[in-house]
């Protein structure tokens, strides 16, 4: 008994974890989640302390720091991050907070420094986390290389910038090297950011992804996605007609000419990349189909190849096409609220208002973005009622949906375990 008090005093939520570990061992695997997984406080904190800070999280873009001391911030939860580029390019990142009293080093989304200086007091820092000034008042005995910037894992690949917050981040390796072959064709170092969106879902953060991962819902709520998007990406997939698996036999012998990847590759559950075609004679996500920057990307030579869709749970997904590509970037803010980010990437030397438009550029996602906020929002309204329970996934049309709940489920046991082994894996 005074052993059970003591663990509960160590760790407030011993009990939620217990419980969320439970509820994890006995669902329906192709059902949706109990309600607390979607609306309850301590829930969300435990997914924030083990999903959000032990995955590695998608950030930004490499060209978004393209110069040395280009930085940009995100927060994860309550840690506030910082990444900038150093010497010889090197991408750094940090805890986002000063040595001294734990201040905010950087308090803009994003800029341009020579050195990392707290606002508070001036403790000063290099690009690489070194403390170089801390005042001439912190004693004679005070060691400066003991107070540096806390650092945060950090890897890139096509582009792509991911962080890790934990002290033993997983394997990336293999996906890593993976997108980078897929991105190659996108010559990814020249790129750059042509206009983006932020939005505040009022709904928990894994209805936003499980919204994400099936069109089911499409026909009904994306007119203007449906301009362009075929419903689904494989023609091994029930529903693929004739048609469709002409048109992707067709297409991929084109891409082949170009020497670009278009294979289904799968890393677990948790990444997927796969090259589609758009629908015939479409070979881009604007409202006409036809490309919205003029200069293609990297070394493409047709605009029309498809959409090269990429996932990483538990944050991201993103459509690369030939004139310009589209990615999101989730982060929760609280149990029924989630920030949803979306960056459209163009050739680095096209020319705002000559090569595209920005606001032609995002006419598509902006209003399918706007959609499916709306999509989740009443969702969770629903879910918060008494009268919800977990209902059934169609196993045809959601089976993303039930892959993503899969790999939560069990990196979310494998994390509380890790934690807490007394919480036993169901077996099998």
């Amino acid at each position: 008994m005074e052993k059970s008090v003591s663990n509960r005093m160590d760790d407030p939520l011993a009990a939620a974890r217990e419980s969320t570990a439970q509820m994890l061992q006995e669902r329906a695997r192709t059902f949706s989640l109990p309600q607390p997984f979607y609306n309850d406080a301590r829930l969300f904190a435990l997914d924030m302390q083990e999903v959000f800070e032990k995955e590695w999280l998608f950030a930004g873009m490499t060209c978004e720091i393209p110069a040395k001391g280009n930085f940009m911030t995100l927060d994860i939860g309550d840690n506030p991050i910082v990444i900038v580029r150093g010497n010889e390019g090197a991408i750094h990142a940090f805890h986002n907070v000063c040595r001294h009293r734990g201040s905010r080093l950087c308090v803009k989304d994003k800029g341009k420094v020579a050195k990392l200086v707290c606002p508070y007091h001036q403790w000063t820092y290099e690009l690489d986390g070194r403390l170089l000034f801390a005042g001439s008042d912190m004693g004679t005995d005070f060691d400066l290389k003991q107070f540096g910037l806390k650092p945060v894992n950090v890897r890139t690949a096509g582009g792509f910038i991911f962080i890790n917050l934990s002290d033993e981040p997983p394997a990336i390796d293999d996906f890593l090297t993976t997108l980078e072959h897929y991105l190659e064709p996108y010559q990814m170092d020249n790129v750059k950011v042509a206009t983006e969106s932020s939005i505040v879902e009022q709904a928990n953060w894994k209805l936003v992804i499980e919204n994400n991962r099936e069109c089911y819902h499409c026909n009904g709520a994306h007119p203007e996605l449906l301009n362009s998007l075929q419903e689904f990406d494989d023609t091994d997939d029930p529903r693929a007609t004739p048609a469709y698996k002409a048109l992707v036999a067709r297409k991929q012998a084109d891409w082949d000419e170009e020497q670009v990847p278009y294979q289904l590759t799968r890393h677990g559950q948790q990444n997927r990349l796969t090259r589609t075609p758009l629908l015939d004679g479409i070979v881009s996500m604007t409202m006409d189909g036809q490309p919205g920057c003029k200069k293609l990307m990297g070394r493409l030579k047709s605009p029309d190849m498809g959409s090269l869709r990429i996932l990483h749970l538990p944050n991201s997904w993103n459509h690369f096409m030939g004139d310009h590509a589209v990615v999101f970037r989730v982060l929760p803010l609280g149990p029924q609220q989630t920030l949803v980010t979306t960056k459209w990437l163009v050739r680095k030397d096209a020319e705002e208002g000559v090569d595209y438009d920005p606001e032609e550029l995002r006419r598509v996602w902006d209003a399918t973005n706007d959609q499916d906020r709306q999509l989740a929002e009443e969702n969770q309204r629903g879910i918060n009622s008494k009268a919800y329970q977990p209902g059934p996934y169609s196993e045809t049309y959601e089976f993303g949906v039930i892959d993503f709940v899969d790999w939560y489920a069990k990196r979310m046991l494998e994390n509380l375990q890790h934690d807490a082994p007394s919480l036993k894996l169901a077996q099998g």
